[in-house]
């Protein structure tokens, strides 16, 4: 029998799968009524990420998005107003959630990934009492950011971003689901970053390799208000520890190995830029960002090229596309899709 053709999958670090260790973790794991407040292991995985990101108490969900909306809808009542970036996963990637859910108003600054600018955002708070307008509660960013390239914002951004909002009684929220990943690569500890939300949301099936689930952390009363909104959004489960088990081992067993992906990525980046599609020394994470708009390929025809080769990627826009690197890609398929792109590119 021939060998089966290989798949080099680089659309997204939610593609991982569960490893043999992790499953038997999810097989064994004790369980009870998570509605409750009744399953173990979700009541350690909740403990253990709220403990590493620095906050007193966290909520598990199934899905990134509902970590999010629960974060905003207790930051910001309805009607009144969140910033964020134009590109930010909370409003871009979410289906309009805020609104739809939470009755937010939602304004942006010009997207620029890391590179943001306080002195901007503050210039774009409207406070409480002023005529006519709904006041500005909270601001939101993204780490590390999606849409950007996997770009890491400063830690000195970020406090500047604190003081900003301790200044003007904002609260300040964090979309983290590769908050792991900018730790890795800047090696500021978790709770470091932590600290410096009022909520913070944390995937798990991303770069952890989880199957599913995330986290938010924030104090304990905000929590119990949470776990209300959590339960009228559909997300209240019941014996989830055996999915909690997952998240709690690649807690406890991937974050390190999150460098492995990055210097795959970088990898990626060396052997494309002489094609002039990426800047090698701005990959810092798991994400490459291909700029296509000098080249003869448009992204659905790069990613037809390179599929019809074994590498998939994901389509960003009309001229840019996005690899990721995650656990399920080893040495060797980095290789085989840097030498494919690279061949379709040069």
């Amino acid at each position: 029998m021939a060998d089966a053709p290989v798949v080099v999958d680089l659309r997204s670090d939610t593609f991982t799968k569960p490893t043999p260790e992790m499953r038997a973790a999810m097989a064994a794991a004790e369980v009870g009524d998570d509605v409750y407040g009744e399953d173990p292991t979700v009541n350690t995985l909740q403990d253990e990420v709220a403990a590493r990101l620095g906050h007193e108490a966290g909520l598990f969900t199934p899905t990134g998005s509902m970590a999010n909306q629960i974060g905003l809808q207790l930051l910001v009542p309805p009607g009144e107003e969140l910033l964020a970036d134009a590109d930010a996963h909370v409003l871009i990637y979410e289906m309009g959630a805020a609104a739809v859910y939470g009755g937010i108003s939602s304004r942006t600054w010009p997207a620029v990934g890391g590179g943001l600018d306080p002195a901007l955002v503050e210039r774009m708070i409207r406070v409480p009492g002023g005529y006519d307008t709904n006041a500005t509660r909270a601001i939101a960013v993204e780490q590390t950011h999606n849409r950007s390239g996997g770009t890491i914002i400063p830690l000195d951004t970020l406090r500047q971003l604190r003081a900003l909002c301790d200044r003007y009684g904002l609260g300040l929220h964090c979309d983290g689901a590769r908050l792991w990943n900018a730790h890795v690569a800047t090696g500021v500890p978790l709770d470091v970053y932590g600290r410096l939300f009022d909520s913070v949301s944390v995937c798990l099936s991303k770069g952890l390799g989880a199957p599913v689930g995330s986290v938010l952390v924030t104090n304990r009363a905000a929590i119990a208000r949470a776990r209300v909104i959590r339960k009228r959004l559909g997300g209240g489960m019941r014996q989830a520890g055996i999915i909690a088990a997952g998240g709690l081992y690649a807690l406890r067993h991937h974050i390190p190995r999150l460098a492995e992906d990055h210097a795959h990525a970088a990898r990626l980046a060396t052997a494309l830029a002489p094609a002039g599609v990426v800047d090698a020394a701005a990959v810092r994470t798991n994400l490459v960002p291909l700029d296509l708009t000098k080249t003869t390929f448009d992204a659905a025809g790069l990613a037809a090229a390179a599929r019809a080769h074994g590498v998939l990627i994901s389509q960003v826009s009309p001229r840019a596309a996005r690899l990721v690197t995650h656990l399920g890609v080893d040495s060797a398929g980095v290789d085989h899709a840097a030498q494919v792109l690279h061949d379709l590119l040069i």
